[in-house]
């Protein structure tokens, strides 16, 4: 009886570390990764963004002018994204978008991006 409930207990334990795991993940488990983004423009041009994982417009926010290591910057305003899925974002260059060259970030979950440098042209 004692063998018999010891290999049942076994086989259970073997079985329940095959199966599938009952998880559920929020939002991006993986770090944005930046490819690559359209040449710098002036205020009312779209802007394409491409890349990984890098989530959608309720949950991301786009970074431009921050400095090399993200930080600083002007948080691009919800309206001016045109389009956002995990791979690509279009968005037009606000004209109240401060001129000059730096960093682009997206953030998405409180995950920042690798960045890519990007200017913005004077109007």
């Amino acid at each position: 009886m004692r063998i018999f409930l010891l290999g049942s207990l076994l086989l259970m334990g073997t079985l329940a570390s095959c199966a599938p795991r009952a998880t559920t993940v929020v939002g991006v488990t993986q770090t944005p990764v930046l490819v690559k983004v359209s040449s710098g423009a002036a205020g009312g041009q779209d802007i394409t963004v491409q890349g990984r994982y890098l989530g959608g417009p309720a949950t991301g926010r786009v970074r431009l002018g921050a400095e090399e290591g993200g930080t600083g910057g002007y948080l691009l305003p919800t309206a001016a994204v045109k389009s956002w899925t995990d791979t690509e974002i279009v968005f037009t260059v606000p004209s109240d978008a401060p001129a000059g060259g730096s960093w682009l970030f997206i953030e998405v979950n409180g995950k920042q991006s690798t960045g890519l440098p990007f200017s913005v042209s004077g109007q």
